[in-house]
């Protein structure tokens, strides 16, 4: 790779990226898109299951869904932007411009309803929605005349003066170069690396969250991390990694049984098994610890005919659906990050942020169901728009060593089984400040280590080590700086049992 200038540095090429590297383009911008990518399937956006949410003209109901969800902390303005611009952007982008084939029931739209939604307003594919709007998404880009798509690069660190952010250090098989931008948007996506069960590909290293907090930007609401309820707990989940059995199963009419074969959400929630995500998965941790194990009933459904994605990895898991699904939560969604106003804006000067890695507001405490697409692509369209029109200036940038070829291989791979191990025993879907305080004192002494490490040498599996250290950092800290148990931040009554996390 050579230097580079560019009027738009894009990071990241989930929804939020893509339709930020649109918005820029179209808004007469030369855009640079770099990603850490080689496929799409690297890409959370890509494993987006249930779909997206649009109003169906009334705005107002669903920001009051979306409100409920969030235990009342969203902020209204971001909502309000949010289900007003939400139907236009669907259908600007991913019908018109992409040409997504939405399921239709007859002529019309199949909308689906997921958990905490008050009626069904997702347009979706089957239950692989995400493949079907990031993959014409990145064709399109790369067709796109004033985009330049760099794949398999990763951004180590952020280029600054004074200040304003001037573009980003850029890494690719060894080789490290600036990358200088009139504008920068970050786009990066979760923290799922930090958890050793996550929805999350293992990309999600939250690398943009750490790159803006150690460059000074503001960041809020990391203690907002939020679990899915019903990932898959197969005998084989360890070693082959878990997937996602989408909430559009239980809109559906599945149902959630305990090891007894008792159906146990109406005795947690009114809404039972469509109640919000943070309910549910408290309460099938809480089944599975008192019974043993918790599995998805689908037989009110026809679960291979409405499913058969899902229908198909479960037969490459040699379970068979009729007899029910083992399930548990695993991390899945970040609520909070890079604090940004409603254009994406971030509190560095030319420093935007969109998606999983921005704190933009619209989930406060909790998400609600397929608001994740919808998010990246009305911001990501948002950002992309107002950080074009920048002229790229050149500063002097970071001095980072070259890749170090003595850095051990094993380093990373084992500094990530310690930090995992510390963030599912002390910060996890239940937490004490007990356990917090122990969580910080062992991710200190983890990111002293790869400090260490990074003075002298420089690869992408220690940045990205760094990146998920940093933001298990940031989680843990704001956590025991919330007193006050809402949503995703679950505060047990009791405290937690001591593990020795060294």
């Amino acid at each position: 790779m050579q230097e580079r200038d560019t009027d738009l540095l894009v990071v990241g090429s989930g929804i939020a990226g893509c339709a930020a590297a649109l918005a820029g383009a179209r808004a007469g911008a030369d855009v640079t898109l770099a990603t850490k990518a080689s496929q799409p399937e690297d890409s959370t956006s890509y494993w987006a299951q249930g779909g997206v949410a649009v109003s169906r003209g009334d705005p107002e109901a669903f920001k009051q869904d979306i409100i409920a969800a969030s235990d009342g902390l969203a902020d209204p303005e971001a909502v309000d932007v949010l289900v007003s611009e939400a139907d236009e952007a669907v259908r600007d982008v991913f019908v018109d411009t992409l040409d997504v084939d939405f399921d239709e029931n007859g002529e019309a739209p199949d909308y689906g309803r997921e958990a905490a939604h008050s009626e069904a307003r997702i347009l979706h594919v089957d239950a692989s929605t995400g493949k079907h709007v990031l993959a014409p998404f990145l064709n399109h880009l790369q067709d796109h005349d004033r985009v330049e798509v760099l794949e398999d690069t990763a951004a180590l660190d952020l280029v600054t003066h004074e200040g304003r952010v001037h573009g980003a250090m850029l890494e690719r098989d060894g080789e490290l170069v600036p990358c200088y931008a009139g504008a920068t948007v970050l786009a990066t996506g979760g923290i799922g690396a930090c958890y050793q069960r996550s929805t999350n590909p293992p990309t999600s290293t939250g690398d943009g969250i750490a790159m803006a907090a150690l460059a000074g930007a503001d960041v809020e609401d990391m203690e907002y991390v939020q679990f899915h309820p019903t990932a898959f707990a197969g005998e084989d989940a360890a070693d082959q990694g878990t997937f996602l059995l989408s909430e559009a199963v239980r809109g559906e009419g599945a149902l959630l049984r305990n090891g007894e074969g008792e159906r146990f959400m109406p005795d947690y929630h009114a809404d039972a098994e469509l109640a919000p995500r943070d309910v549910v998965a408290r309460a099938v941790k809480d089944e599975r610890e008192r019974t043993g194990e918790v599995t998805l009933d689908v037989s009110p459904l026809d679960f291979a005919g409405e499913f058969p994605d899902l229908q198909a990895e479960c037969e490459n898991r040699g379970v068979d659906p009729a007899n029910g699904i083992p399930v548990a939560p695993a991390e899945h969604f970040l609520c909070g990050g890079i604090d940004v106003d409603t254009e994406g804006r971030a509190s560095l000067d030319r420093l935007f942020a969109v998606g999983e890695c921005a704190r933009t507001g619209v989930h406060g405490a909790n998400r609600l169901a397929s608001t994740s697409l919808l998010e990246g692509l009305v911001f990501g369209l948002r950002a992309g728009e107002a950080a074009a029109g920048f002229e790229a200036e050149r500063v002097e940038a970071p001095e980072l060593l070259d890749s170090d070829p003595d850095l051990p291989e094993s380093f990373a791979a084992e500094k990530f089984v310690r930090l995992r191990r510390v963030m599912d025993e002390f910060a996890g879907i239940e937490r004490t400040p007990e356990d917090l305080t122990r969580a910080a004192g062992v991710l200190r002494r983890l990111k002293g280590e790869i400090d260490a490490y990074t003075r002298t040498r420089t690869s992408r599996s220690l940045y990205e080590l760094r990146g998920a250290c940093v933001s298990a950092l940031l989680v843990t800290r704001a956590a025991a700086e919330n007193e006050q148990s809402r949503g995703c931040h679950h505060i047990a009554d009791e405290e937690g049992a001591a593990v020795d996390a060294d």
